[in-house]
């Protein structure tokens, strides 16, 4: 019996030595296991520190380019302040400028409309008689002055009474200071013929020996000759038709022109 017991006792223990050796198993795996996600959290800890530290890298980088970018806008701002104010100062000035220079023009409109009231006063006789034209357009007078009362035909030697005609010109041009004068001479597209040729090959030549004795004439009378000048246009400055006799004797004319100085 005592035998019977022991074998029993034995047959009991064994189920006690298994259940110890099953629980030592689930220990180690589950150390394991523990180890595996302690390495894994490590490894995790050690990428989120290093993010961590760039991040903070980064926002270090950003603080200095958001301090320096608004150095960088405060400086524009002052520029751009100075900017406005220096525009509106040259804004001030133009306006300036723009309404001193409409006053000079209108002067200068009133000085050409006065000159041109005296001449046309002063040859309101020649004028009646068809023998001179006076105009003005954008400040720019002009005193047309037919050929027949200046001038015998071919030649550029001034007749006595386009001297007097001249004379009154003269008096009223004395006043004027501020303006060249300019004299233009014109013919009709009549060619010269015959002997004349020779002094005269076309009405180019002739044109501008006529405007040029009209200017010498006005140089001896006085008039400054740095502000005198003459041309000759021949007959390709028409200001009437040159089929009609009327249209012909338009054409042949000597122009005295006040323009502004250069």
């Amino acid at each position: 019996m005592h035998k019977t017991f022991l074998r029993i006792t034995a047959l009991a223990l064994v189920p006690f030595g298994t259940a110890a050796c099953v629980s030592k198993s689930e220990y180690t795996k589950a150390v394991q296991s523990a180890e595996v996600r302690y390495n894994a959290l490590e490894a995790q800890n050690t990428r989120l520190q290093s993010d961590l530290a760039d991040s903070a890298k980064r926002n270090d980088e950003l603080e200095r380019t958001l301090t320096m970018k608004a150095g960088e806008l405060g400086k524009t701002v002052v520029d751009l302040r100075q900017r406005v104010s220096a525009l509106e100062d040259d804004k001030t000035r133009l306006a300036q400028e723009l309404t001193d220079s409409n006053k000079a023009r209108e002067e200068k409109v009133r000085e050409v409309s006065s000159t041109y009231e005296q001449m046309v006063a002063k040859m309101k006789g020649e004028i009646d008689r068809g023998q001179v034209t006076i105009s003005e357009l954008k400040g720019k007078l002009t005193v047309n002055v037919v050929e027949a009362v200046l001038f015998d035909s071919g030649k550029a030697e001034i007749k006595q009474e386009g001297l007097v005609v001249l004379g009154k010109v003269i008096e009223i041009l004395k006043t004027v200071n501020d303006k060249a004068i300019r004299i233009e001479g014109h013919t009709d597209n009549k060619p010269i013929v015959g002997p004349l040729t020779q002094r005269y090959p076309t009405n180019w030549e002739l044109s501008a020996a006529r405007a040029i004795n009209v200017a010498r004439y006005l140089q001896k009378q006085g008039i400054e000759p740095a502000n005198l000048s003459a041309a000759g246009f021949g007959e390709f400055k028409t200001v009437a038709d040159n089929a009609t006799l009327e249209g012909r004797a338009k054409n042949r004319r000597i122009e005295i022109v006040l323009v502004p100085k250069d």
